[in-house]
């Protein structure tokens, strides 16, 4: 265990010694941007200066009327388009695109320095944000403590920790037989279990709790339509989440698993696949959030032989992925509440913002498809006014792009600049 440790520090610090430009001072920061966008209206605003003080926004607006100390380290982004980092609701950071038996190889300590790369990439890529829905040995709650304590360089994460499910359901380990026991570490199965395993992961750190409502593409032997928890045990799971402070998200393909998930007063729905109109009346009901995760359909069709996807994993994708895109159209028109998240994992991390576009060519707006992404997926995770916003008093994280988003969404796939916290993680631009 002693040389497991010593080898896993001596992993980190290489890492952590890595090429990664970031500017950082204690002094007060002015970003000077020719545009910045207000998510919240959608108006373009121009020639804007953002001052920036301990990694916090302490004054926004016009570059005329906005004052700054005369020491203060200037960022000029005259030509770009300013807006806040961007939020992804559902990553598995921990995890990359392997489904087949590979998987199996891969223990909690590797999963753990995957999850740094895979923070990095994300950063990166503009996400100064993210929540993380599942990951084996609380190998999330591990990366989060080591970005929060400036050992790693990634986004801000609230994590879930080990997903709950039942016994043999989509979160459970389905790919190896009766003689090895293989259990994930998130199962549980009746009411007093489920309540267990919810004051478990919150004891080991879990922000919030993760539940397999329904079947699974990427799991054997089960069925994404059919409902695996009861509402009963869902609800009992929402009661201990809520009165202990976690908001919950439930993966929930099926209609059943949906509306039982909403009636059991989850925060979330993720993907949402064959959600019908009686689940989207209950989701606007409820006020409960879709996070639909939808690009993915169109990387892992395409690159399943990259991913060694089992036959019967790329056929229920086949046969899910065109339903879903079906079915979130609608519930993007009934206006069921949207909040960004990409499944990253089932597609390489850093290509989150691909997400946008599908959102878009499925009925949002561009400003709805970045709503999702700021100010929706902040209420989500019940940041509101720290992130999502370039306002007083939220942290300091903004990304630049060339052009206008609101005109060409694609543009959030090429993300120039990067601040987290008042540090400049990325700067194309130069100074």
């Amino acid at each position: 265990m002693k040389k497991l440790r010593r080898a896993l520090l001596a992993a980190v610090t290489l890492f952590c010694l890595g090429p990664f430009a970031f500017t950082q001072t204690s002094r007060e920061v002015v970003v000077h941007a020719g545009h910045v966008l207000d998510v919240k209206t959608g108006k373009m605003l121009a020639d804007q200066m953002l001052v920036i003080e301990d990694g916090k926004i302490i004054a926004a607006g016009a570059a005329a009327e906005t004052k700054a100390s005369a020491d203060a380290v200037r960022i000029d982004l005259p030509n770009a388009t300013v807006l806040p980092g961007l939020i992804d609701a559902h990553t598995h950071i921990t995890m990359e695109p392997k489904f087949g038996y590979e998987r199996l190889a891969i223990s909690e300590p590797r999963e753990a320095l995957i999850g740094a790369k895979n923070a990095r990439i994300t950063l990166l890529a503009g996400f100064t944000t993210i929540r993380n829905v599942g990951a084996s040995g609380f190998t999330d709650v591990a990366l989060r403590d080591a970005i929060n304590a400036g050992d790693v360089p990634g986004p801000r994460m609230l994590v879930s920790g080990p997903p709950l499910s039942i016994t043999g359901g989509h979160c459970d380990n389905n790919m190896l037989p009766f003689e090895y026991h293989a259990t994930s570490d998130g199962v549980a199965d009746g009411i007093a279990a489920v309540q267990h395993k919810v004051r478990e992961n919150i004891k080991y750190g879990a922000d919030l709790i993760k539940v397999c409502a329904t079947g699974g593409v990427l799991s054997l032997g089960d069925n994404p339509q059919a409902s695996q928890y009861t509402l009963e045990e869902m609800k009992a799971i929402v009661a201990d989440a809520h009165r202990l402070g976690r908001k919950v998200a439930a993966h929930a393909h099926g209609a059943e698993g949906i509306r039982w998930a909403v009636e059991a007063g989850v925060d979330s729905v993720e993907h949402g696949s064959y959600i019908d109109d009686a689940g989207i009346a209950a989701m606007k009901e409820h006020g409960t959030y879709l996070v639909p995760t939808l690009y993915l359909g169109d990387w892992m069709i395409d690159n399943a032989g990259l991913t060694h996807l089992p036959p019967p994993l790329l056929a229920k994708a086949r046969e899910v992925i065109p339903a879903a895109r079906k079915n979130i159209a609608r519930a993007f028109a009934a206006g069921v509440k949207v909040a960004f998240g990409t499944d990253a994992a089932v597609y390489p991390h850093g290509l989150n913002a691909h997400e946008f576009a599908v959102m878009v060519r499925l009925g949002l707006t561009p400003l709805q498809s970045i709503q999702a992404a700021t100010v929706n997926a902040a209420d989500l995770l019940g940041w509101s006014g720290r992130v999502g916003t370039l306002e007083p008093g939220a942290w300091a994280d903004m990304v630049a792009v060339d052009g206008d988003p609101l005109k060409d969404v694609t543009t959030l796939e090429r993300v120039k600049f990067v601040m987290k916290g008042g540090e400049v993680v990325k700067n194309e631009y130069g100074k």
